[in-house]
């Protein structure tokens, strides 16, 4: 009796621990696991393969591009500095009292302020778009469409996350098995990246802070720390972190905040 008592303890340890660091965040809404033992699936399942692919099509991508480069527009022109007042006309100065021409102060051109030069043209914008081209998914009422230029595992991590957008936040979810009723931020990290061959067995916000290599990636970011993960994927942030729809999986076009945070990606990514 006593050994069938200690078991289910240790099991009972081995899982919190498993578990730890798992979904900590403000925002989110914690719930304790119905079982605290569950049987873990994992090593009888195969990471989630999505059916099909979530690719946007090259008129939506156009879209967000330009959609992207005046966003970029609008914040660097609220940046520029109030232009400087223009002085007013003084008398001229009576002859023979101006230096000569190679003192540098008379007939030369002075440029006028950055604040007076920089303007948001149309061919601003088209630089801007050329600067947002690559890696961009398009945000399409809560679903991620990838950029045809991305690679096929890009792809597939993205569609793969799609298959769980809208999921509760449940602690512990998408850790005993890839299929869950909720996911926690790990869980939820862990699902698209298994989608895209990255993975073979959901990780612990814990252990994605030394998974992959260190720093962002060019496709795909990993940030994790002790408390919560999240990810940023082709642009578009991956992240359990609730918002006026609630908490739970769903891609933010909101960017990034990484204080705090260890910031990781796959190699090649």
């Amino acid at each position: 009796m006593r050994a069938g008592l200690a078991g289910i303890l240790a099991a009972a340890i081995c899982a919190a621990l498993a578990l730890a660091g798992c979904g900590g965040s403000s925002t989110a809404v914690v719930e304790a696991p119905a079982n605290p033992t569950p049987r873990s699936r994992i090593a009888q399942e195969q990471p989630p393969h999505p059916d099909h692919l979530d690719v946007a099509t090259a008129a939506q991508e156009a879209a967000a591009k330009r959609e992207a480069a005046e966003a970029k527009a609008r914040k660097l022109q609220a940046r520029e500095p109030a232009p400087e007042p223009i002085p007013e006309p003084s008398e001229p100065p009576p002859p023979g009292s101006l230096p000569p021409a190679s003192a540098g102060t008379n007939g030369s051109y002075t440029p006028p302020p950055p604040s007076q030069r920089k303007k948001i043209t149309p061919r601003v914008i088209e630089r801007l778009e050329q600067e947002e081209a690559e890696g961009r998914a398009v945000l399409l009422s809560g679903i991620a469409l990838a950029p045809p230029s991305a690679p096929a595992r890009i792809k597939a991590a993205i569609s793969a996350a799609n298959m769980i957008v809208g999921r509760p936040y449940i602690w512990g979810g998408g850790h005993a098995s890839w299929y869950s009723r909720g996911y926690d931020c790990s869980g939820a990290v862990s699902f698209a990246l298994g989608g895209g061959g990255f993975l073979e067995a959901p990780l612990a916000s814990t252990a994605l802070e030394s998974w992959g290599a260190p720093g962002p990636g060019k496709w795909i970011t990993v940030y994790a720390n002790a408390g919560h993960a999240y990810a940023v994927i082709a642009g578009l942030r991956w992240d359990t972190v609730g918002d006026e729809n609630g908490t739970g999986p769903r891609w933010h076009a909101a960017l990034a905040y990484p204080e705090g945070f260890v910031a990781r990606h796959p190699p090649g990514f």
